[in-house]
C-alpha cells in the first residue's frame, strides 16, 4: 500500500504506449490521464490532478455521449479536487455537473447518488 510513486511510474509508461499507437483522441487515453489523475489526487498533488482530469474530460467528451456516467464521476474528481484546494464555488459547479448527468442517466436509487449529495453539503 501506498506505493504511489510506482503507480505513477506504470500509468505514464501505459500512457506513452497508448499515446504513441492510438490515436489522439482515443477513449483509452482518457483513461490513462484519468489513472494519472487519480494518483496525483490520493498524494495531494491537486494542481497536477486537475490538469490531468481536466484532459481526461476533454477526451471522455470527444468520445461519449453529453450525459454519459464517465463524466458525472470525472466532473466529481474535478470538484473534489477543486474543494481540496478551497475553490468552493468552481467544485460546487463541477459537483451540479455530476448530479444533473446522474439524473439523466442513472436510476434514482442509484448509490451514485449519495456520492452527489455529500459532495454537495
Amino acid at each position: 500500500m501506498g506505493e504511489y510513486s510506482k503507480a505513477l511510474s506504470s500509468h505514464e509508461k501505459a500512457f506513452e504506449i497508448q499515446q504513441k499507437s492510438l490515436p489522439s483522441n482515443h477513449f483509452y487515453l482518457g483513461i490513462a490521464y484519468n489513472n494519472i489523475a487519480l494518483v496525483y489526487h490520493n498524494v495531494g498533488e491537486y494542481s497536477k490532478a486537475l490538469s490531468f482530469y481536466e484532459k481526461a474530460l476533454e477526451v471522455y467528451q470527444k468520445n461519449l455521449s453529453l450525459n454519459h456516467p464517465v463524466l458525472a464521476i470525472t466532473y466529481s474528481n474535478i470538484g473534489e479536487i477543486h474543494q481540496n484546494m478551497g475553490e468552493y464555488s468552481k467544485a460546487l459547479s463541477s459537483h451540479d455537473k455530476a448530479f444533473e448527468i446522474r439524473q439523466k442517466t442513472l436510476p434514482s436509487n442509484h448509490s451514485d447518488f449519495g456520492t452527489s449529495y455529500n459532495n454537495m453539503l
